[in-house]
């Protein structure tokens, strides 16, 4: 690609109970930034968030945090970013990081991450946005959710080509391969595209 990509991360604010999501996180803020990739994500400082933060910067990535005013006054924001734009709500954050990204990934999380990935999956299924959509898959994770969504198939509520928009991995050099080769042309660092 001839500019950088831009890479929202969606992401639990806890460890979770497995080291192994710790360790994806890291791993995948440092495949950003070996890449030369950018990293848009929800601008905290704790859990899976701040390591994925934190292994960018630490790779030598540009980290843009999107988080609101509630949450930063909680002492919850990352304040080492590139950039961090502190927002008045939850839809305020997620469009904020829908204009300023490429491609969407979910890591481990909890109902914050759910909620985001169905999200943008939902708007790129209705037309609102062309964007690749991924999902890794760490030590099994989602293996239920996945099974779920074959489930929603094979009822006749979600056909199988929605179901393909997601890519899943259980490898983040993997998942972001497979993101790479989707995403038609990066933008500029300071031209975003709207959802």
């Amino acid at each position: 690609m001839s500019q950088p990509l831009s890479l929202c991360v969606y992401c639990g604010s806890r460890d979770g109970s497995s080291a192994a999501f710790a360790a994806a996180a890291t791993a995948v803020g440092t495949e950003i930034g070996r890449r030369g990739w950018r990293l848009v994500y929800g601008g905290g400082r704790a859990g899976l968030m701040g390591r994925v933060a934190d292994a960018a910067l630490a790779a030598g990535s540009r980290v843009v945090g999107v988080i609101p005013r509630t949450l930063m006054e909680r002492e919850v924001g990352h304040t080492g970013l590139s950039e961090l734009h502190v927002v008045e709500t939850m839809h305020e954050r997620k469009r904020m990081m829908a204009e300023r990204c490429d491609a969407f990934i979910a890591l481990p999380g909890g109902i914050g991450t759910f909620e985001e990935l169905f999200e943008v999956w939902t708007w790129r299924q209705l037309g609102y946005h062309d964007k690749p959509i991924g999902l890794l898959n760490t030590e099994g994770y989602y293996d239920s959710l996945l099974g779920f969504l074959g489930q929603t198939v094979a009822g006749g509520f979600v056909s199988e080509p929605q179901r393909q928009l997601l890519q899943v991995a259980t490898a983040p050099a993997a998942l972001l391969d497979a993101i790479d080769r989707l995403v038609p042309g990066a933008t500029e660092p300071d031209d975003y595209r709207r959802i």
